[in-house]
């Protein structure tokens, strides 16, 4: 048996998540990619380029590139090269952007304390543990 009712979900998920962070987009004038973008990489270090971001998030590479763009130009987000490969932007969060990071994980945190409520320490694993083995196989067919 397939077990469709989680993905019949994913909509609410979206919902719920969009509700968390819009507030936090109003607050600041950013947009929700241009958030999305602030937020992968405050929370995830090791991925530091444009592409990292196109390829782990699965976002349009149109879409990171103008947000890229426009962030940088707001003074949210800059590019650094490393000597040996001046190709390759490695982008940094800049102060100015620090408040809307905090407040955007402080959104997040907002959301996966409602999506989680009641479940046990257990329960979380579990889910994360299942979750890791189905975006692997995705992963592992995508590639």
């Amino acid at each position: 048996m397939i077990p469709t009712n989680m993905w019949e979900h994913q909509n609410a998920i979206k919902t719920l998540y969009a509700k968390c962070v819009g507030d936090v987009c109003g607050k600041h004038g950013v947009t929700r990619i241009e958030l999305d973008v602030l937020l992968f990489l405050a929370n995830n270090r090791q991925f530091d380029t444009a592409t990292d971001i196109v390829e782990v998030r699965y976002l349009s590479k149109s879409q990171v590139s103008a947000a890229v763009s426009h962030m940088e130009n707001c003074g949210y987000l800059r590019k650094e090269y490393a000597q040996a490969n001046r190709k390759t932007a490695h982008l940094r969060i800049c102060d100015a952007a620090a408040q809307i990071v905090a407040d955007g994980q402080a959104a997040q945190k907002r959301f996966f304390d409602i999506l989680l409520q009641g479940m046990t320490q257990e329960e979380m694993e579990g889910m994360r543990r299942c979750m890791d083995h189905i975006f692997d196989n995705i992963n592992r067919y995508l590639k």
